[in-house]
């Protein structure tokens, strides 16, 4: 029995897309790890059309397929010409777990939620010629002897430096408006135990890896025991975590000795009121520098985050929020605009309002307005995200950043760059967007 298993592309935006050279970032382990699920007596192919056509003609019994919200329109395409030859296909992830039913119309059935426990059900269905359209597991898995992803069946050289990835925990405790984590994951923030996260980080054949965890330091006390361990390992990391990690000085010092050489951190926004209203009030903006500080002192680099287009936002966020980050040196930063992702509260609230002014999942990569902002015009939205981008990442700006200390700086240069040739793709709004 063969098992196709298939990445989808992103049609448009400037996230998660391949270079000009077919390389792209990290590994993400939503395929590896059902192809790790799959039993021994299926043959398993993964394809990423992101860097290769998809054969249309190739022998599988199954396609499965999975994708961000703004590369559904690609997967749905993928899946209804896999189907006009006859071929099943079995959609899920976030967006399809979020809107099963639209799936369906171009998927023989939806996994919803996590796979671990439903998987396998799936394909013994399959065999039995008595494939159910939904499979939704009764509780949330236990990440103990969870499968290790098969890593395997990559294809390596289309990978930058992000080739091992690895998950230790899933879910977050917290529960922002705009983030799909929760709707998908659940409320209960779980961990697999040190012992199994450390046997998998041994089986790499790189110094460097990534934790794709959503917040690794979601429970101190499980992150300290975990960073404990990777010390003698002497490796270089990153993951993200929220910047209330700066509040425990022994967190943050186990953090950097265990090899955790950068941070993703998401800020979103710098007023107060924008963070109590997506429902991340326990993020302070007025501790931000001091957090800051904290982290960077600690021998930590910063990639922060930051969303545009929420209800206290207008022109002059842009320039703000600019100002902010070169004033307390954040490392490298990331631009979104607010997004409605299928699932998350911010899609019903907008929903509601009436306020979602585009459907088409292409453009829902956080680069692109699809909706009506409160504050400020479509255009002042959207021009004021490329301006920031390009700002940003000048080569005065970056060096003004990265030159901040001699320690981290190869990080500190390799995130600005990466995120310039990006920056450089986005129009030029300097003559028409004023500050």
């Amino acid at each position: 029995m063969k098992l196709l298993l298939i990445l989808p592309r992103n049609e448009r935006g400037f996230w998660g897309k391949v270079s000009k050279k077919g390389k792209a970032g990290f590994v993400r382990l939503n395929l590896p790890t059902i192809a790790a699920l799959t039993p021994k007596e299926w043959d398993v192919e993964i394809l990423d059309a992101r860097a290769k056509p998809v054969d249309y003609d190739a022998k599988a019994d199954i396609v499965g397929i999975t994708g961000f919200t703004t590369e559904m329109p690609s997967a749905y395409e993928i899946a209804d010409k896999f189907r006009r030859k006859g071929v099943k296909v079995i959609m899920g992830g976030v967006h399809v777990s979020a809107l099963p039913d639209e799936a369906l119309t171009h998927a023989d059935a939806v996994i919803i939620g996590e796979a671990e426990l439903v998987w396998h059900k799936a394909l013994e269905d399959f065999k039995r010629g008595e494939l159910k359209q939904k499979y939704k597991a009764e509780h949330l898995c236990d990440m103990k002897n969870m499968a290790a992803p098969r890593r395997d069946l990559l294809d390596r050289a289309m990978y930058l430096s992000g080739f091992n990835t690895l998950q230790a925990t899933r879910g977050c405790p917290f529960n922002c408006d705009y983030c799909a984590v929760t709707a998908f994951f659940g409320n209960e923030f779980r961990v697999r135990p040190v012992k199994d996260v450390i046997e998998e980080i041994k089986g790499f054949d790189t110094k460097d890896f990534f934790f794709v965890d959503d917040n690794i330091a979601g429970r101190p006390k499980y992150a300290k025991e975990l960073f404990k361990e990777l010390i003698p390992l002497k490796l270089r990391w990153g993951s993200q975590a929220s910047i209330t990690m700066a509040k425990d000085p022994e967190l943050l010092k186990l953090y950097a000795k265990s090899g955790g050489k950068y941070v993703f951190i998401g800020f979103e926004s710098l007023s107060q009121k924008n963070l109590e209203k997506m429902h991340k009030g326990w993020n302070s903006a007025k501790g931000y520098k001091e957090a800051i500080k904290k982290i960077h002192d600690a021998g930590i680099n910063i990639l922060g985050s930051f969303v545009f287009g929420l209800d206290e936002d207008d022109k002059t966020v842009f320039k703000n929020t600019f100002d902010f980050i070169m004033e307390t040196g954040i490392d490298a930063a990331q631009f979104h605009i607010l997004t409605p992702l299928p699932g998350t509260v911010t899609y019903g609230v907008l929903e509601k309002e009436g306020r979602i002014i585009d459907r088409d999942w292409a453009k829902y990569h956080t680069g692109e307005v699809v909706f009506q902002p409160k504050s400020m015009t479509i255009d002042d939205l959207q021009n004021g995200y490329y301006w920031i981008f390009r700002k940003t990442y000048t080569i005065n700006n970056i060096l003004k950043r990265s030159l901040r200390s001699p320690k981290g700086i190869t990080y500190r240069v390799a995130m600005n760059f990466s995120y310039r040739k990006k920056a450089l793709r986005m129009p030029d709004v300097t003559g028409v967007y004023y500050i």
